[in-house]
């Protein structure tokens, strides 16, 4: 399984820190990054992917509280902070939980442990940002997935759809019962694939090409 990709988001260094060493802890856990405000935090939410937040709500800028509301939907946040206040807020939010100050890691495993849970959930569906605009894509649409310089190009039956991502991420995050690295700019549904003629891989007229180091895989996974 694809491992919880977290981002921590608290104006102080400390605290940054002490989660970050939590998460380090636990193999279910990736550290995406940290980030002293929200403006940084939308810089590394822009260039990869995020599956939790860990996020302060009382900061000079931007209170958590309000960050949050502008997130996608698909990224969870637990809220940090010193004060027990803010509780209500956060839990009206749909907050993940709610970690107050100072943080154990007892407290902590249990918070992220509710985030393993939903994770484990079975998905048929991958949320897409592209420009402004989020795509919730069926992985049953999804026909093949094509590097494009810094972008992947989503070929879908109606339409595609390019976003700032990387193959080597999807290859991580994406279900390997469905999909499967084919070439060095090609991901496929392996669902979707009729033939394979030569070293192409055939999805309805369209033509993928198999590099060699994938092509013993290819053959034994799909034929």
């Amino acid at each position: 399984m694809a491992k919880i990709k977290c981002l921590v988001v608290d104006d102080e260094e400390l605290a940054r820190t002490l989660i970050a060493t939590y998460i380090g802890k636990l193999d279910f856990l990736e550290l995406a990054g940290t980030a002293e405000n929200p403006l940084e935090a939308m810089k590394i939410m822009n260039s990869q992917q995020v599956d939790l937040l860990f996020l302060d709500i009382q900061m000079p800028e931007i209170k958590g509280t309000d960050f949050a509301k502008l997130l996608p939907q698909h990224v969870q946040v637990i809220f940090t902070t010193a004060y027990s206040e803010y509780a209500l807020e956060g839990f009206e939010l749909s907050a993940l939980d709610y970690l107050l100050k100072p943080i154990t890691f007892e407290r902590f495993l249990a918070a992220v442990s509710k985030a393993k849970g939903t994770s484990e959930e079975k998905s048929d569906s991958i949320t897409v940002k592209s420009g402004y605009d989020l795509h919730k894509l069926k992985y049953s649409d999804i026909l093949y997935i094509e590097s494009d310089s810094e972008y992947v190009v989503y070929h879908t039956a109606p339409s595609k759809i390019m976003s700032n991502q990387s193959l080597k991420k999807l290859e991580d995050l994406l279900p390997n019962d469905i999909f499967m690295r084919v070439h060095r700019s090609y991901i496929v549904n392996t669902q979707k694939v009729s033939a394979l003629k030569g070293r192409d891989l055939l999805i309805g007229e369209t033509k993928i090409p198999v590099s060699d180091s994938y092509f013993n895989a290819v053959r034994e996974k799909l034929f």
